[in-house]
C-alpha cells in the first residue's frame, strides 16, 4: 500500500540504520592489510577475502556474479526477461534487483548456492509499481528505486519478507542511477553531463515534487548514466556513454577523488573541472556505452558493466589512471546492466 512517510518515522529509522551504497558497491568493511607486514597471517587474511561483482542482465533477466577473489563465474537464471539495480545483502544471503518485465523489485536466496549454472525461483517480491526501473540505491532497510518511466524515486522498505512501498518521489528531470553519500542521495542527471544532490534525502520525500538541493556539470562527459561513491576513499565514479548510437568506442569513465571536499567547493549550478577527474576513455578501453559502475576500494578498480560491447570490465589503479588505456580484466556478457560489488 502506498503511503506518504512521516519525519518522525524517518527519524527513529535512520537512528539504527547503517548505511550501504549501491550502484554500487560495498567497501567500507574493506580488510586494512596495508599497515601488516607481510607474514602469514597477511596470507591467511588474503584468502579469506571475499569480492563478488554482481550484474543484471537487459537482454534474458539473468544474473551473473562474478566471484573477484576466486576468478569464477556463474549465471543466476530468473524469472524475468530483463533487469536493472542489484543489491547483495549478505546478512540474509539475499539478492535483490529491480525487474524490468516484471516491474517490481524481486529477491533471491542464494544461500548454499554452488558454483555451478542454475535457475532460482522468486523469495518475494514487491508489488508491480514500477514503469521502468533503471537503478537501485540501498540504505539500512529501505530501497530506493530511480524509474525513467515517468522520472520518479520509489521508496521501499524492507521488512522481512516484504518490500512496501512508502512514497513516491517525482524528480524534474530525466533519472538513471543514484548512489548515497551519508543520507545524500546522488544521482545522474540523463541526457545530460550533470549530477544532482538531494541533501538529507529521506527528511525531504514527503514532497510530491523534489528539486535538488544542488545541481552541478561535470566536465568532459557528454551524458551520463552510471555513478557509485566510496565511503572509505571519499571518490565518486561516474560514467560517460558519449553519443548513445556509438555502442564501442566513445565512452568513458570519470573518477573524482576527494568528493566532498570538491562538491562542497562547487555553487549550485557550478561545474566541477576536468582537471579535477581522471578520465579514461579511447579506443583500447572497450568503452563505448558503460551503463553501470562500481568501485572496489580494497584495489582501487572501477567495474564498468559495458552495454554497447557486451562486456564487463575491470581497471586497476584507478586513482590514478587516465586517458586511451586498456581494461586490466574483461569478460563478455551480453546485455549487462547494473551491478554491485559485494566486498568484506
Amino acid at each position: 500500500m502506498k503511503h506518504t512517510l512521516t519525519s518522525s518515522i524517518f527519524t527513529m529509522g535512520l537512528l539504527s540504520m547503517f548505511m550501504v551504497m549501491v550502484s554500487c558497491s560495498e567497501d567500507d568493511n574493506s580488510m586494512m592489510l596495508d599497515d601488516m607486514g607481510g607474514n602469514d597471517d597477511d596470507d591467511e587474511m588474503v584468502e579469506a577475502r571475499r569480492a563478488e561483482l554482481y550484474v543484471t542482465n537487459n537482454d534474458n533477466g539473468d544474473i551473473t556474479k562474478f566471484d573477484i577473489t576466486n576468478d569464477t563465474q556463474l549465471t543466476i537464471g530468473t524469472s524475468s526477461t530483463a533487469a536493472e539495480g542489484i543489491y547483495y545483502d549478505a546478512s540474509e544471503d539475499l539478492v535483490i534487483q529491480a525487474s524490468r518485465s516484471n516491474n517490481w523489485s524481486e529477491s533471491f536466496d542464494v544461500t548454499d548456492l554452488l558454483d555451478l549454472d542454475l535457475s532460482l525461483d522468486i523469495s518475494f517480491n514487491g508489488d508491480a509499481d514500477l514503469e521502468s526501473p533503471h537503478e537501485l540505491a540501498v540504505y539500512g532497510d529501505y530501497y530506493v528505486v530511480a524509474d525513467n518511466g515517468s522520472n520518479k524515486f520509489f521508496v521501499y522498505q524492507k521488512s522481512g519478507t516484504m518490500f512496501s512501498l512508502q512514497t513516491t518521489v517525482d524528480v524534474p528531470f530525466p533519472v538513471w542511477g543514484i548512489t548515497f553519500m551519508g543520507d545524500d542521495l546522488l544521482a545522474v542527471v540523463d541526457n545530460s553531463s550533470d549530477l544532482a544532490i538531494f541533501t538529507d534525502f529521506f527528511a525531504n520525500t514527503e514532497d510530491s515534487m523534489l528539486s535538488a538541493s544542488k545541481r552541478v556539470t561535470i566536465e568532459g562527459i557528454v551524458r551520463t548514466h552510471g555513478i557509485t561513491y566510496s565511503v572509505s576513499d571519499d571518490v565518486l565514479v561516474m560514467t560517460d556513454i558519449g553519443d548513445a548510437a556509438n555502442t564501442t568506442d566513445d565512452g568513458g569513465i570519470h573518477t573524482m577523488a576527494n568528493f566532498s571536499g570538491l562538491i562542497s567547493n562547487t555553487e549550485n549550478g557550478g561545474t566541477i573541472a576536468l582537471s579535477s577527474q581522471k578520465r579514461i576513455a579511447g579506443s583500447y578501453t572497450e568503452l563505448g556505452n558503460p551503463i553501470d559502475v562500481a568501485y572496489d576500494a580494497k584495489t582501487q578498480t572501477v567495474y564498468i558493466s559495458e552495454i554497447g560491447n557486451g562486456k564487463v570490465l575491470g581497471f586497476e589503479n584507478s586513482l590514478e589512471s587516465e586517458g586511451n588505456v586498456y581494461p586490466s580484466w574483461s569478460m563478455d556478457l551480453a546485455g549487462s546492466s547494473s551491478m554491485y560489488l559485494y566486498n568484506n
